[in-house]
């Protein structure tokens, strides 16, 4: 019998815009783009959310035109992760060959800070296994410690770029700026020429895309990462 082999998805419980009405979330492309590579090479999922259970989706985030996101919430056993998450409390950290943030702009305001979550990826990073982020899921990384005193300090990463919030009009919305808070934590920040095209950096274990764009370029470099291991 076959190990099984998976790679734990961390997405948002958070729903709202800041003090606004705008909703957010999670953004479903940047779960389903990244499991379809990695799904097709035999890993499966497991979804943690700070809140466990039912996370909120981005509305903006859901494409009729997206046939790989409408496939994945076609089959029940898939969608039924994004429906019934776990909690942080629940993961066994040794159960994943990998930890993965999703973005969407809601990881702003609970990734970052979350240290149950914390803990979990610095204790992947400190066992060898990857710590991977896509676009606003590079907040998760902002506070994981490591021996050198922080997970991304010297370390090429990327996330979702100034230019690119300014582009939304999103900067005055957000908690911060995320490409300053990664180069403040001492990120050699890595980016597109332009924006929203994809942009993956992968550096001594950390893989990190720039935008949803990225998602799939992320699970490939993840894929490929975890096959030289295997």
């Amino acid at each position: 019998m076959s190990k099984r082999r998976a790679i734990l998805v961390v997405v948002s419980s958070h729903d709202r815009m800041g003090d606004s009405d705008k909703p957010t979330g999670y953004w479903l492309g940047e779960v389903t783009h990244f499991h379809d590579p990695l799904a097709k090479r035999g890993f499966e999922i497991e979804v943690v959310s700070p809140k466990g259970g039912k996370p909120p989706i981005d509305p903006k985030s859901i494409s009729r035109r997206d046939k790989v996101s409408a496939a994945f919430q076609a089959d029940p056993a898939l969608a039924r992760k994004l429906e019934e998450t776990l909690t942080p409390a629940d993961v066994d950290p040794s159960a994943y060959e990998a930890i993965y943030y999703a973005g969407g702009h809601g990881a702003m305001w609970d990734l970052a800070d979350n240290g149950e979550l914390v803990a979990i990826a610095a204790q992947m990073h400190d066992e060898g296994r990857p710590v991977t982020a896509v676009c606003h899921g590079s907040a998760g990384l902002l506070n994981i410690p490591s021996a050198s005193g922080n997970l991304i300090a010297g370390r090429r990463a990327t996330g979702f770029a100034n230019l690119e919030e300014r582009l939304i009009r999103l900067t005055k919305v957000v908690p911060f700026l995320l490409e300053d808070e990664l180069r403040a934590r001492g990120a050699e920040f890595s980016k597109a020429r332009v924006p929203f095209v994809p942009h993956v950096v992968a550096d001594a274990g950390i893989v990190t895309g720039q935008n949803p764009q990225s998602a799939r370029g992320v699970g490939e470099a993840l894929a490929e990462l975890l096959a030289g291991g295997a």
